[in-house]
């Protein structure tokens, strides 16, 4: 089997081109952004670096192989040809999806039932619906891809954040968010409506230098091909200090101690301060202007839509009064509510998918 590989990074739609940007920083090539995600090609180092270290992927998928087959039999033909032992560990279970579009093989539980009989010949892998390690088959046009879901859990459950409270913004979708505002951890970060504390934590993170895939394990640590000494190499990483802080502030007692425990759990405790208060008490914290972000509600999450325009004028009022020179970014998918804060603020290229919900992040300066 060859020892560079296809490595797709799925991300939330509307983020390929900001993922794409990211992985080409970090090194990955050609990183290139197409529909769902991003292209680049590399070996097993680069899957493990992949998962460790990109903050805006939802997984890690491996396309170790891929041919034509027109009928079932010519499945199961070629399926037994390819060399199942260099990927996968006979002692570890494996399950098999398959979807099957535009293509003469069309049964989608035939074509799984075709490869599970495969591997289980081959090197008698066990098959498991509960299994970590996935495998997913596409047969679309007669071509057939076989890809190594490589990740396991989605990559933005990184195993800091155990609190949350309604409609938590996942530690991905943050990490895009501040990219889109420009933010590169060297400006101090406020979040006036930070709920779990994710923004203040994910930013602190960031200055630290931190890798955001460091305390949690992937699917590939059961691949044939996983060399567990190479890979702490890669997660040996020195912090770096920063001069800056990180504040978060909910009118919630029980999202700001959520935020508290988060930040403990990701080590970043020391830098982050988290207080109750409401929108009408938030001043800026001493030192140079950084960055206001925001996830309010908007009714179609949380709360009665008409009663928010008075929250968002709230918010407004205070970020143009206390926070001039500031950037401001807000996101929702309501262009009216972000009308109400009066701040001019105008939308990113791109709206995201969040939730199912194509989210808008709107930017500018106050005052």
């Amino acid at each position: 089997m060859s020892t560079e590989f296809s490595i797709f990074l799925v991300c939330p739609p509307g983020t390929e081109s900001l993922l794409a940007a990211e992985a080409s920083a970090a090194g990955f090539t050609p990183a290139t952004a197409v529909p769902g995600g991003v292209e680049v090609t590399g070996g097993w180092r680069e899957v493990w670096r992949a998962n460790l270290t990109l903050r805006g992927a939802t997984r890690v998928l491996l396309r170790f192989a891929e041919f034509r087959a027109l009928h079932l039999a010519q499945l199961d033909k070629r399926a037994r040809r390819l060399p199942w032992g260099e990927v996968l560990r006979a002692d570890v279970p494996v399950k098999i999806e398959a979807t099957c579009r535009k293509s003469r093989i069309y049964h989608a539980k035939a074509a799984t039932q075709r490869v599970e009989t495969a591997i289980t010949e081959s090197i008698g892998a066990p098959i498991s619906a509960e299994a970590a390690l996935v495998i997913k088959t596409r047969i679309e046009d007669d071509l057939v891809t076989l890809s190594l879901d490589t990740s396991g859990e989605p990559l933005h459950r990184r195993g800091h954040k155990q609190a949350v409270g309604k409609a938590p913004m996942r530690e991905n979708l943050a990490a895009i968010f501040l990219r889109q505002m420009g933010y590169d951890g060297t400006q101090t970060l406020v979040d006036p409506m930070c709920g779990s504390g994710t923004f203040p934590i994910e930013a602190a993170e960031i200055a630290l230098g931190l890798l955001p895939g460091r305390s949690r394990s992937f699917a590939f640590e059961g691949l044939a091909s996983f060399d567990q000494t190479a890979f702490e190499a890669l997660k040996s990483t020195t912090p770096k200090t920063p001069n800056i802080r990180f504040y978060g502030s909910d009118r919630d007692q029980g999202a700001v101690q959520m935020a508290v425990k988060n930040a403990a759990r990701a080590g970043v405790a020391e830098y982050c301060t988290f207080e109750r208060k409401p929108i009408s008490d938030l001043t800026p914290p001493e030192g140079a202007k950084g960055i206001v972000m925001v996830n309010p509600p908007w009714g179609a999450r949380i709360g009665d839509r008409k009663m928010l325009f008075a929250l968002y004028g709230s918010l407004g009022k205070t970020l143009s009064e206390r926070f001039k020179g500031w950037q401001v970014g807000i996101i929702t998918p309501d262009a009216g509510l972000v009308k109400a804060t009066a701040l001019g603020l105008k939308p990113a290229d791109t709206p995201v998918d969040m939730g199912g919900v194509r989210v808008t992040l709107y930017r500018g300066t106050a005052g």
